[in-house]
């Protein structure tokens, strides 16, 4: 694979990543020489049972995270060899971040949250993709509200909208409708498919619920720390079943 390729191509991905906590008989393998590609313009969910490795593939992938092993890349940047400064610039400049929590800023208004990360850089925003993604969230009325005053499925589709406003190279999302009921989830991850199809965005979602996995265009499955399976074009019930049968099998 060319740099080309791979700028062109891929937005993230891993390379035989191990991810080794605690030492000696204590020692958990949280991932276990996983290699995955995370595609540009792909909606990509990560699944798996719990302990099964997902969220450190997330983290390990964003640069959250380092690895024992292996080797990590948002697009040709490997992140190992990066300085603790380089590494907060580029996942500043080119990653964006969507958590259970929403993580907004109570004393900003919407517009200021959405900003914020571009304030945070001194980099002035760009107001035709601002204003196409505020139109997107559907939050255009709600612009000079505080966090306070919104739902929580707006809250959200703020804290995506400020993901997305840097025009990053990928976005993850660690069960971003965890804390949502099943419209306001339904929405966030309308907004997130949304990113994909209109705007060309690669996003990649930690989640156990099916219905959230079904969404994507791939589904990827760990279990024990390893990729053990991958669906193209999933639905809630066809994940659901294959996770139904991890469960079997580990029982």
């Amino acid at each position: 694979m060319t740099t080309l390729d791979v700028v062109r191509g891929t937005a993230a991905r891993v390379a035989d990543a191990v991810k080794v906590h605690g030492v000696g008989g204590t020692e958990v393998r949280a991932l276990d020489h996983v290699t995955v590609d995370f595609p540009a313009g792909r909606f990509t969910a990560i699944m798996g049972p719990s302990g099964s490795g997902k969220s450190t593939l997330m983290h390990c992938a964003a640069g959250l995270d380092t690895l024992t092993a292996g080797s990590a890349w948002i697009g040709d940047t490997e992140l190992g060899p990066l300085s603790d400064r380089k590494l907060t610039l580029l996942r500043r400049e080119r990653i964006g971040f969507v958590f259970q929590a929403f993580n907004l800023v109570p004393t900003l208004t919407v517009r200021e949250n959405i900003t914020l990360p571009l304030d945070l850089a001194g980099a002035a925003p760009d107001r035709a993709w601002l204003e196409a993604l505020i139109d997107v969230v559907g939050l255009g009325d709600r612009l000079g509200h505080r966090p306070s005053e919104l739902s929580g499925g707006q809250q959200q589709r703020v804290a995506v909208a400020r993901a997305l406003a840097g025009r990053p190279q990928v976005v993850f999302a660690d069960e971003p409708t965890g804390n949502l009921d099943s419209q306001s989830g339904g929405e966030v991850l309308g907004l997130l498919r949304r990113s994909v199809d209109e705007m060309g965005q690669a996003v990649v979602m930690v989640t156990h619920d099916p219905t959230a996995a079904g969404w994507a265009d791939e589904a990827l499955f760990l279990a024990d720390g390893r990729l053990v399976d991958r669906m193209e074009r999933p639905s809630a019930g066809l994940v659901l079943d294959r996770m139904k049968a991890f469960e079997r099998g580990r029982s």
